[in-house]
């Protein structure tokens, strides 16, 4: 209406468009829907179709049917799906959705579908917030007092079978990624430090107890002979050899703090495993052990060269420094 005003007084399409900062053919086209339909034709007019089987009052109601979780409607497994979530809307409000309405109205209410994180039923919530929120500065503290360097540790496997991430390919034709089927793998002790340090004792066969205490004298040697050693209560830290030689003179220079049950996430070494797998050895095929065990120590080398990266995975732990 203020184009046709301004075109009234003499203004060129032009100078419309610049005051009122829209293209010429928009300016074009309102003044050409004056001058055949009149002013009323600018009138906006509401767009015509089926009336929506929800209301919008229904409709905020959505989101909070869904926040209960699939488990308060009598589905199988907490995991929220299309045709679930159409069997709780008819439910609740006795309307029939399709799976593809579904999807459209998860996507106006902003919720997305995403590969939910695993945590163990047998997790302690309380024990572990209190560890995080009470019992690491307590250790912090500890360790400053007692002059000792803090050092996480933790195992895990790399497997020659590759940590598959997307890929680019024509429409239709999914691409196919040949390996090769083994279970051959290398078995890895890991420890970090808040200065940013990363260490490892990799070997082509399963751990035992033998492998702790030679990962163990290693860090001595490396990292000092004062160490508060941080670690979770798996088997291979409570074999007979470990027991032993913590018991020995090695009781004077190792002293350990453990970490609640079922709580991989309080651990920083394992937010170490998650880069090395799913950044730096992404769509990484070796051929052999040999391959891959050369591949790790590149990738662990290019970590090492980044102690900013190694003081992240204390964030990703949610644990201050």
């Amino acid at each position: 209406m203020r184009a046709l005003e301004l075109s009234q007084q003499g203004w060129e399409q032009q100078e419309i468009a610049m005051a009122l900062d829209v293209s010429e053919g928009a300016v074009s086209r309102w003044l050409t829907a004056a001058r055949q339909g009149g002013p009323a034709a600018l009138h906006s007019r509401p767009i015509l179709g089926r009336l929506p089987k929800l209301t919008w009052e229904q409709r905020g109601l959505i989101p909070d049917f869904l926040w209960h979780g699939a488990e308060a409607y009598g589905f199988r497994g907490d995991v929220w799906t299309c045709p679930r979530i159409a069997k709780v809307i008819e439910e609740e409000l006795r309307v029939s959705y399709s799976r593809s309405q579904v999807s459209r109205l998860l996507k106006a209410f902003g919720w997305t579908p995403q590969v939910p994180v695993t945590l163990a039923i047998q997790r302690d919530e309380a024990a572990i917030q209190q560890w995080r929120n009470e019992v690491w500065p307590e250790v912090k503290k500890r360790a400053h007092r007692e002059h000792r360097t803090l050092v996480f540790t933790d195992e895990s496997g790399f497997y020659l079978l590759p940590g598959i991430v997307k890929t680019y390919a024509p429409e239709g034709s999914t691409p196919v990624l040949y390996e090769w089927q083994t279970r051959d793998h290398l078995s890895v002790m890991g420890a970090v430090t808040p200065e940013g340090k990363a260490y490892s004792l990799v070997r082509q066969k399963s751990l035992n107890g033998l492998h702790t205490v030679a990962f163990l004298c290693h860090l001595l040697r490396v990292v000092g002979e004062r160490l508060l050693i941080v670690w979770d209560n798996s088997p291979i830290h409570r074999r007979h050899e470990v027991k032993e030689f913590l018991a020995g003179p090695a009781a004077k220079k190792i002293h350990l703090e453990p970490l609640p049950s079922y709580a991989p996430d309080l651990n920083p070494v394992e937010w170490m495993w998650k880069h090395l797998k799913k950044v730096e050895l992404r769509n990484v095929v070796c051929l052999d052990l040999e391959d891959l065990h050369t591949e790790f120590h590149l990738a662990l080398g290019r970590l090492r060269q980044k102690s900013w990266l190694v003081l992240s995975f204390f964030e990703g732990a949610k644990l201050e420094l």
